[in-house]
């Protein structure tokens, strides 16, 4: 009982809380530094882990019990456990809305609207759109981003401003869609609902998006272009892979709906999950037949083609193939790594609140943020400071998400604030680094330096100022303890 009332009230120093933060941040830097792109397969997991060992080591230095600290690593994995239902949701969800053709329309449908006149905000336009379909800036990129730069190459415009444009639409996109892995992500690690989440995202997104839109017009304008933007090639291999029809839109409207009516996540995305699976035995049976690998559609193989989209890894292939990476999922199973994530993130968040180091920093940083503006500032700077050293831009989430939300609980802030701001600061900058995962992979699939693209990748160096003039003028900061937003 004694040992006990000593580790109540034993508090660290700041020096000593921020002895498993530095040694993370080190570790993390090395290892992406080795491992580059393959760095989030597992390695940096384990980094989590060992950073969560520093942490264990700095409590038994001030008699904090091992019992204590797997106390709060459980505490933690459980206050995670409905965002990780929700993620392997939102897996089964992609698998069934791309063997069912909802994806591929929205991508067909989308490249339908590109005019070589207005191009460049076009492009923007399509890749949101492809994004926030399938989830991925990344896979958005590496498909329709490649086919953008080549027309645009032939439009005479500079490939960086071309770059920029996908990038922009492409983190759009990724941002906001509930089948991303980030936008997942930051919720999770602040505490906030998903849905809740890309409802308060949107208040400084869309602005975002729309002035990099008016931008992206006014270039476009203003430059003269030649040649045409032939994409029939890539439309024609789309509609002769999948029945492409408008009614197929019916299954996300119905999820749309349920979202504005405050749907729980879990059922939205369950109902989704189920119509994806319906819509794709009617309209695609060839594909369901083909993922389940029988001559014949029967139930049978019905089941099975369409619960091997839901949890595993499923594919359809197209006559041209660029867009064969667009067409695959990797359905519950593609999910796993960033729950291994978020579940490494959490032991090393629940060592570091059992030795009361993120109660010390977070006290730090009230006593350093004197104001509203001070806290989101600070969170910025905190994401843009990982997306720099750590070079990982969910590593650029989950450590900050997990340092700073007692800090926006002490200020009596929604957690939605938070989880805005790790996505405006976290997720978008991440692409401007070069020696960052993204921005070494977005360099190297749409063959333009970083340095190149920097310049036009507006929607991104865009975001973080437009969460700090939120903050500034103190618009749209939810209230732990009302239910309406302050002007």
């Amino acid at each position: 009982m004694e040992d006990n009332e000593i580790i109540e009230n034993v508090e660290l120093n700041i020096w000593e809380a921020l002895i498993p933060v530095v040694a993370l941040v080190i570790m993390l830097a090395y290892n992406v530094y080795v491992f580059g792109d393959d760095a989030l397969s597992g390695s940096n997991q384990f980094v989590l882990l060992l950073g969560a060992a520093v942490a264990a080591i700095v409590g038994f230095m001030n008699k904090v019990p091992y019992k204590r600290m797997m106390e709060e690593v459980a505490h933690n994995l459980q206050s995670t456990s409905s965002a990780l239902l929700i993620l392997l949701m939102v897996g089964a969800l992609s698998g069934t809305w791309l063997i069912s053709g909802i994806i591929p329309s929205m991508i067909y449908y989308g490249l339908l609207i590109l005019n070589p006149t207005i191009f460049l905000p076009a492009t923007v336009i399509i890749c949101a759109i492809i994004s926030i379909a399938t989830g991925s800036s990344w896979t958005t990129s590496a498909t329709v981003g490649i086919a953008l730069i080549g027309i645009g190459k032939t439009l005479g415009l500079p490939l960086g401003m071309v770059a920029g444009a996908v990038i922009s639409g492409a983190y759009f996109g990724d941002k906001m869609s509930p089948l991303s892995d980030t936008t997942n992500l930051a919720p999770a690690m602040a505490g906030a609902q998903l849905f809740d989440h890309i409802r308060y995202m949107a208040l400084t997104t869309v602005p975002t998006i729309s002035i990099s839109l008016i931008i992206f017009i006014i270039i476009g304008v203003t430059r003269e272009t030649h040649g045409i933007a032939d994409h029939t090639e890539i439309l024609a291999s789309i509609k002769q892979s999948f029945h492409i029809t408008p009614i197929l839109f019916v299954v996300p409207a119905l999820v749309i709906f349920m979202i504005i009516k405050k749907t729980q996540p879990l059922i939205a995305l369950m109902v989704g999950t189920l119509l994806g699976a319906v819509f794709a035995i009617i309209f695609q049976p060839g594909i369901v037949q083909n993922i389940a690998g029988s001559d014949l559609l029967t139930f049978e193989s019905a089941y099975k083609g369409v619960m091997t989209a839901m949890t595993v890894e499923s594919s359809v292939e197209t006559s041209n193939t660029s867009l064969n990476d667009l067409f695959s999922s990797g359905g519950m199973y593609g999910m796993m790594t960033t729950i291994w994530l978020i579940m490494c993130a959490m032991v090393f968040g629940g060592i570091m609140d059992a030795i009361g180091a993120l109660s010390r920093i977070s006290g730090a940083l009230l006593n350093m943020a004197k104001t509203t503006f001070g806290l989101f500032a600070s969170t910025v700077t905190s994401c843009l400071a990982l997306n720099v050293t750590a070079s990982d831009q969910y590593l650029a989430i989950v450590v900050p998400g997990k340092m700073f939300a007692k800090a926006y609980r002490d200020r009596n802030l929604a957690p939605e604030n938070l989880s805005r701001t790790l996505e405006d600061s976290g997720t978008v900058t991440s692409v401007l680094i070069p020696w960052n995962t993204c921005g070494a992979y977005q360099s190297s699939v749409l063959g333009v330096s970083v340095g190149d693209y920097f310049f036009y990748a507006i929607f991104n160096y865009l975001s973080p100022f437009m969460t700090l003039l939120y903050a500034a003028l103190h618009i749209k900061i939810k209230q732990l303890t009302t239910v309406t937003e302050d002007l």
